[in-house]
């Protein structure tokens, strides 16, 4: 595994942790020339469907992305990192179960929404206006009494 820091190629393998699920090894590592200490993440690579976008283009699931979006709607809540990874992790989990050749965004983004609205509220709206791209305060307005309307569970 090359070394983040000095790019050099060796490294030794100093932790090695299950997830919870049983899916991701996660391992310390150390460079063995510099000796800075590094974590990588190892799963098993699975086939998971092409995303159909907004305007007809496919393009390769990315994990990272649906992370960032998740993480994007989580800044500054009190939402752990850990909570975050579980929720990605089990929606990527989810779209792989369909079995889908192809997935619209659509269906990804009420995903999603589906598990921030358990997660956080604010959260929620947070990503809601954007998804569902709010174009003024009555839209915004409306989606917060349904969230007054249904208490979390």
């Amino acid at each position: 595994m090359q070394c983040p820091f000095c790019h050099k190629p060796d490294s030794s393998v100093i932790d090695s942790r299950i997830s919870k699920e049983g899916e991701i090894i996660r391992r310390r590592r150390e460079c063995e020339v510099c000796r800075k200490r590094f974590t990588t993440y190892e799963r098993v690579e699975e086939l998971l469907p092409l995303v159909i976008k907004k305007d007809g283009r496919r393009e390769a699931f990315d994990h990272k992305k649906l992370l960032m979006g998740i993480q994007k709607a989580c800044e500054k809540r009190p939402v752990s990192m850990e909570a975050i990874e579980e929720v990605t992790n089990r929606i990527e989990r989810e779209i792989q179960e369909l079995g889908e050749k192809e997935i619209p965004t659509k269906e990804i983004g009420e995903r999603m929404m589906r598990e921030l609205h358990t997660l956080d509220h604010v959260a929620y709206v947070r990503f809601a206006s954007v998804y569902r791209d709010f174009q003024d305060i009555n839209q915004f307005m409306s989606e917060l009494q349904g969230l007054i309307k249904k208490p979390k569970k």
